[in-house]
């Protein structure tokens, strides 16, 4: 799979403007500023097929990329605190409205967790909403080269007993920095799409 070749397809706004399903589909889900437009680019191998901004909140859209017989599905960051009641509401309605349009041949879910910290009660919340829904996930741990070996082996242990079902999880630590994972998650994305065609 040339990763270098997907290409960006549409924003939509509201859940009601999704074009019905022609792939399948792998979503990119986490909060905001946790790195995901960051990870997009270094898995395409692109430095602006997605926009990276320094403001959080700021993907207020659900973002389609293509390649080959897949869709990537880039979700509005989640959990961030300084946006309006309606816009809050919007997103929620945009991000749960996706996750559970049936219709959608929604193959993976990349859940991403900034790998410094604690996750947090909405990352909680999205985690166990994968599981009940029995929606295939992959934790990425972003951040990973923010952390010298002590600290990321005491975040590793921690996650143990921070992440729901953390022992039956594919955790993948990520950099955009020194593109460790990088491979790691190409690898996945190819066979699900090998297991798709």
């Amino acid at each position: 799979m040339n990763f270098s070749l997907a290409e960006f397809k549409a924003s939509y706004g509201t859940f009601k403007q999704l074009p019905p399903p022609d792939k399948i589909e792998i979503a990119f889900s986490g909060r905001s500023n946790v790195g995901k437009s960051s990870l997009i680019n270094r898995l395409f191998g692109r430095k602006n097929l997605a926009r990276v901004s320094a403001t959080p909140g700021k993907t207020a859209t659900i973002n389609f990329y293509s390649l080959g017989n897949i869709n990537f599905v880039d979700l509005p960051g989640y959990g961030y605190a300084k946006v309006a009641k309606s816009e809050k509401e919007r997103w929620n309605e945009l991000i749960g409205g996706y996750l559970d349009d049936v219709s959608r041949d929604l193959a993976l879910v990349f859940q991403l967790i900034d790998m410094r910290h604690s996750p947090s009660s909405d990352d909680i919340v999205m985690i166990n909403y994968l599981v009940e829904s029995e929606i295939p996930f992959v934790v990425v741990l972003t951040k990973a080269d923010k952390l010298n070996k002590t600290e990321r082996a005491n975040r590793l242990e921690a996650f143990k007993t921070e992440i729901p079902y953390y022992d039956q999880i594919t955790a993948v630590p990520f950099s955009a920095v020194t593109d460790e994972g990088v491979e790691r998650l190409r690898e996945i994305i190819e066979d699900v799409a090998d297991v798709e065609t």
